[in-house]
């Protein structure tokens, strides 16, 4: 593949024009069809919008989030500002405790790392917040991060590669990812949660994986990576992400890996996804690798995405879940 100037958009519309989303961004225009699923490809903008509850059972309230943000391989730069109005960009479904694993499974009494020093940044956005608005929703520090990765359709080097990027979430998190391998299952967008069948007596692990367009399309376009997570609750409110997903684009990872640079550009889409895993939203400085587009010569984290990342480490432990 050729490699792209780093001032310059990695891939525009074979028409040139701007794609619609773009457009609907810009007049502030609420994206279609982001309720009523678990899983979705529209991407919500900071400020991020504060879930909406509207109950509780005993045991918990399972949100079936829609954090799924896109990271796209074209300039936004026509877009100065952010929409006036934010997408409804969460289904919030009452969940009968069948629905959950048994409280406290793999959960420590201490959290299993520490996070890092945060640099001094306020360049980072939260997905979703506690019910006080200003903590960020995050996983629980004292359960490891399970990932599966599913390898239909991957680019050659995705395992090694897969993990290399847990390596560096960890370091940027403190928090202690665990790969465990190769799964059967495939991605999709009604993913359940909780999967006793294939996974255990537990939450399932975050599932990275890829697809086509036509298999998934929200992939179509200029997307080349959806990635969030879901979060439960139990009876005190308090929020923490239990489960996770990282879809990419199969052909435009495997045109990517064809060079090293390609190679390095693939390796900063996964971790951009992975930021929105654990909780991180898009900002509009192009500066961090949580901008919403691709940029070839930003390929780790910059200094606002590390001080949300630390902060998303220290995370509160909830056994209860």
């Amino acid at each position: 593949m050729t490699e792209h100037d780093s001032t310059q958009p990695l891939r525009v519309s074979a028409s040139g024009r701007v794609p619609q989303w773009v457009l609907d961004e810009a007049e502030g225009r609420v994206p279609m069809g982001v309720t009523g699923r678990d899983w979705f490809a529209d991407e919500p903008l900071p400020p991020a919008p504060r879930n909406r509850r509207r109950g509780r059972t005993v045991l918990a309230l399972l949100v079936l989030v829609a954090v799924v943000t896109g990271v796209v391989l074209y300039d936004r730069s026509t877009v100065t500002a952010p929409p006036t109005v934010t997408p409804e960009a969460v289904t919030e479904q009452p969940a009968a405790p069948s629905d959950f694993p048994t409280a406290g499974v793999g959960a420590s009494d201490e959290p299993l790392g520490v996070p890092p020093e945060a640099p001094d940044s306020d360049s980072f956005a939260f997905v979703t917040l506690q019910a006080d608005d200003t903590t960020p929703v995050a996983y629980d520090p004292c359960r490891p991060v399970d990932v599966v990765v599913n390898l239909d359709g991957a680019p050659v080097g995705a395992e090694a590669m897969v993990q290399d990027a847990l390596v560096r979430m960890q370091d940027t998190t403190g928090l202690q990812f665990r790969f465990e391998g190769v799964t059967d299952e495939l991605p999709s967008d009604a993913r359940p949660v909780f999967q006793p069948d294939r996974y255990g007596d537990r939450w399932a692990p975050v599932l990275v994986g890829w697809r086509t367009p036509e298999q998934l399309p929200a992939l179509a376009g200029d997307v080349a990576g959806l990635g969030g997570s879901a979060w439960a609750a139990p009876a005190d409110g308090t929020r923490v992400y239990v489960s996770g997903n990282v879809t990419l684009d199969g052909p435009e990872f495997a045109s990517l890996v064809e060079t090293d640079r390609g190679a390095a550009i693939a390796r900063s889409i996964l971790l951009h996804e992975l930021g929105h895993v654990v909780g991180l939203q898009h900002v509009w400085d192009t500066e961090q690798l949580m901008y919403a587009t691709t940029r070839g010569g930003l390929l780790d984290f910059a200094d606002g995405d590390l001080a949300g990342l630390a902060r998303l480490g220290a995370g509160e432990c909830v056994p209860q879940l």
